[in-house]
């Protein structure tokens, strides 16, 4: 192709606000109409998770996977964060011109790269690398996904298209409540529309893409799998803490489907009842103490993964508290609902317009 490629930076300007998901999904949607791009990581985040020793791995890499992108369509990162480097970034140790390794980028034969830009607007800036860095450096467009928490995330919106200056803005409003949906459609993104925001789709809030595998929980609380080892990819959407009167116990059990059940190793009463509702997983936790073989002859025929941990309770559920909308999509049925979100509910035209894309159909 004669002409260089337009850039676009799928960006936030907090953690975990779904956007590696949406890129995930517009990606797909992109192929499928036909457009030749290429994507890109320049800066791969630090790790969110504080107990991790691990640097993250680019997520464009496991984007190009399922897409089945060549690897002449995938740039590599020009820089993992870690506080190791980052303090030799304030020690004056690491003099890297970063910024001149991201013009030195060798730019594909496409009409469109696409980037994953860091988690917030200020990441990256010690190494000139922050969103609105990457965008002067290419003269992107810039997409944000904006984890919708109330109509206050207006002003947070309009606080980045500030930072981000004239240059084209697209949002993308990721986990809108069901029940706000109608108020979002009908006067936020008018509202947003009117002050030179491309609002290019609105998702609906989904407890699945939250979740996490009982694998990822075993992993994370480096557990012991006790029974249910081939039911490890169940997923937990919530969870549940059992330590009151069985009678007690079991209706509030019965008021959420798809849960982790934290309850001490020595509660034989609460793990029998946690097995008769419809939770994904029993946690039984304190100095590894084991359970009755009643309970893990019944968790067999239910077939519910039961696991044992060392920590307390409470340190267990702040452990998986965090972990909820946090860890990597990797599931298939993950996969195909972003697939089908993406097609249901994402303007790809629209993005094509604020990028002076004709459309390639």
């Amino acid at each position: 192709m004669s002409n260089p490629p337009k850039y676009l930076i799928v960006g936030s300007i907090e953690p975990c606000s779904g956007k590696t998901s949406s890129l995930l999904g517009l990606a797909r949607q992109l192929r499928q109409r036909g457009l030749e791009f290429a994507i890109g990581q320049p800066l791969v985040p630090a790790v969110s998770l504080s107990d991790s020793s691990e640097l993250n791995e680019a997520e464009v890499d496991f984007v190009a996977q399922q897409l089945h992108l060549s690897s002449d369509r995938v740039q590599a990162p020009v820089l993992t964060l870690s506080p190791d480097l980052l303090a030799k970034r304030l020690q004056g140790r690491d003099t890297t011109d970063y910024t001149q390794q991201v013009r030195d980028l060798p730019s594909p034969d496409v009409e469109l790269v696409v980037w994953e830009g860091p988690t917030s607007l200020s990441e990256g800036r010690s190494f000139g690398l922050a969103l609105p860095q990457l965008a002067e450096l290419v003269d992107a467009a810039v997409l944000l996904v904006i984890r919708y928490h109330s109509m206050l995330t207006i002003d947070r919106v309009l606080s980045a298209k500030a930072q981000l200056g004239d240059r084209p803005l697209g949002v993308i409003l990721n986990n809108v409540p069901l029940d706000e949906l109608d108020e979002v459609h009908s006067r936020v993104q008018p509202f947003l529309e009117e002050s030179g925001i491309t609002v290019v789709g609105v998702l609906p809030h989904s407890a699945l893409l939250r979740s996490v595998s009982v694998e990822d929980v075993v992993k994370n609380l480096k557990a012991e799998v006790l029974s249910g080892k081939d039911r490890l990819d169940l997923m937990i959407e919530s969870i549940q803490i059992g330590a009151m009167s069985v009678n007690s116990a079991v209706k509030y059990f019965q008021q959420s489907l798809n849960t982790a059940i934290v309850t001490g190793g020595d509660r034989t009463d609460i793990q029998l009842a946690a097995l008769e509702t419809a939770t994904h997983c029993l946690i039984l936790t304190g100095h590894h103490l084991t359970p009755s073989d009643l309970v893990l002859n019944r968790a067999e025929e239910v077939e519910i993964p039961v696991i044992s941990v060392e920590r307390d309770t409470l340190t267990t559920v702040e452990i998986l508290d965090a972990m909820f909308g946090r860890t990597p999509v990797r599931e298939p049925m993950k996969l195909d609902y972003i697939y089908q979100m993406a097609q249901e509910h994402l303007n790809v035209e629209r993005l094509l317009q604020m990028l002076e894309l004709g459309n390639p159909d």
